[in-house]
């Protein structure tokens, strides 16, 4: 019955140490800040047996809390909403384990800004965006208009050196058929080729011709 009682009490020293030891999360930071929201995100010791967190919000000067706990997670943001435009606001963040909460974190204080100001800061986020699309569409047209440019002068270029050695390998042919009709067309008297003619003139009217004369000796 004593090692019953004994045995009941350690356990319950285990899971009071446990719970003790549960440290408190640390770098505990705002992003995504806006008028009427924000997102609070935190880092978890390591080795801790952390089942879920709990969020404590309050706005300065004022005694009334918000508190957000969620279990069954290992999430490292929540998100905070219903927020009031240049308001401060105070938060602290909770791990929770299975023996219960752990201490509670660093206090973080941050104030909300003008809707007008998240508004510009929106607008010019937008108009960037949408430069840095617009000068990424003119260097793909500029780069498309290059690559066709060079495309181009490759096939012209690839078509005159065609032309080119079918005109050189043609010369030879060329030459030696003007050798072989110069060879046709050349007589003893004309070398070079030409047509022989007669020395005489012909005369093809036959009542022209001289008489013939005969002489006879006495």
């Amino acid at each position: 019955m004593e090692r019953f009682f004994l045995l009941v009490l350690c356990c319950l020293g285990v899971s009071r140490v446990t719970a003790d030891s549960l440290a408190a999360p640390v770098n505990v930071t705002i992003k995504a800040l806006k008028a009427n929201s924000a997102v609070v995100t935190w880092d978890i010791p390591e080795g801790d047996p952390v089942i879920g967190f709990a969020i404590t919000q309050q706005k300065k000067d004022v005694r009334m809390l918000r508190f957000i706990q969620e279990v069954n997670t290992t999430t490292r943001s929540c998100a905070l909403w219903d927020l009031e435009e240049e308001t401060d606001y105070i938060v602290h963040v909770q791990s929770i384990s299975m023996s219960g909460p752990s201490p509670l974190s660093e206090p973080l204080r941050f104030r909300t800004p003008k809707e007008a100001e998240t508004q510009a800061s929106k607008s010019k986020d937008e108009v960037t965006m949408e430069e840095v699309g617009q000068t990424t569409q003119l260097r793909a047209g500029e780069l498309i208009i290059i690559v066709v440019v060079l495309i181009m002068w490759a096939g012209v270029i690839a078509l005159f050196c065609r032309q080119y050695d079918i005109i050189k390998d043609n010369e030879p042919n060329n030459n030696k058929d003007k050798a072989k009709n110069s060879s046709e067309c050349s007589t003893p008297e004309h070398p070079t080729g030409g047509l022989l003619r007669s020395k005489f003139p012909k005369n093809n009217n036959n009542n022209n011709r001289m008489p013939s004369v005969n002489i006879i000796e006495v």
